[in-house]
């Protein structure tokens, strides 16, 4: 199968959308099926390199290499088809399928080879260093729910992302702003005021209260659909939501 060289990059070139990427990851049509997986690597390559990281103490260089060669190998060979709802969630097979690898390369001591899979994957290694570094684990947290945790974070980031590119596309970047600006960043001032980005915008505050309610509703609906492509069974979706959000949805 050939890899595209997009593949897990800063967007999605084609976006799955409302429907799981788990499931289509086994389809025999090779469009669905290379549509899923790059949805899969691009949520789930930062959560598996900094759990490399943390769980296997892995170096800088070595949790590159290692994530680089689990997603070539998992794609070239099928591991995602391979995927039985009925026994576990996506991500608990997820994580087995990834220790297993890891386990596997230390048994065989086969140094891998530096910048293995690069020519296939693109990644931000370095931003992702940046955010573990920043955001190291409690020494109680477990590298279950640390991977959970960063699985959310990565979860969030692409559907920000998501918003911030829909919202360009259709000449709305003052109302992303004020969102990023409101909902998203707090400087060291505090949180800005409705007023103040009323003023700051030239705008009426009721402006600000209907497109930061806009903004509000359409990040919810696309994290949704990140939750949708991500989860393999209308249960686990469902399982997620409510630990997201806190709410139950049709």
């Amino acid at each position: 199968m050939d890899v595209d060289t997009d593949i897990g990059g800063h967007r999605n070139r084609f976006p799955v959308t409302s429907h799981s990427a788990i499931v289509a990851a086994a389809s025999r049509d090779a469009e669905v099926r290379q549509r899923a997986l790059e949805t899969i690597v691009a949520s789930y390559w930062k959560p598996a390199y900094k759990y490399i990281r943390i769980k296997w103490q892995a170096s800088n260089e070595d949790a590159k290499d290692l994530t680089q060669s689990f997603f070539t190998t998992a794609i070239e060979k099928g591991y995602f088809a391979d995927y039985e709802a009925e026994k576990a969630s996506f991500q608990t097979f997820f994580r087995t399928c990834l220790d297993r690898f890891v386990v596997n390369q230390k048994k065989s001591e086969q140094r891998l080879k530096r910048g293995a899979g690069a020519d296939h994957l693109s990644l931000d290694f370095a931003g992702a260093e940046n955010e573990l570094v920043s955001n190291l684990p409690a020494a109680d947290l477990n590298a279950e729910d640390f991977f959970h945790r960063e699985w959310v974070r990565s979860l969030f980031t692409l559907s920000v992302e998501t918003l911030e590119e829909r919202y360009t596309q259709t000449g709305r970047d003052i109302q992303f702003k004020i969102f990023e600006l409101y909902d998203l960043r707090e400087s060291v001032e505090g949180k800005a005021s409705y007023g103040s980005l009323a003023t700051e915008f030239g705008l009426k505050v009721t402006d600000v209260t209907n497109y930061l309610a806009a903004a509000r509703r359409d990040f919810r609906k696309i994290l949704l659909e990140k939750v949708r492509e991500l989860t393999g069974t209308e249960a686990e979706y469902q399982t997620e939501v409510r630990a997201l959000l806190g709410i139950d949805v049709q």
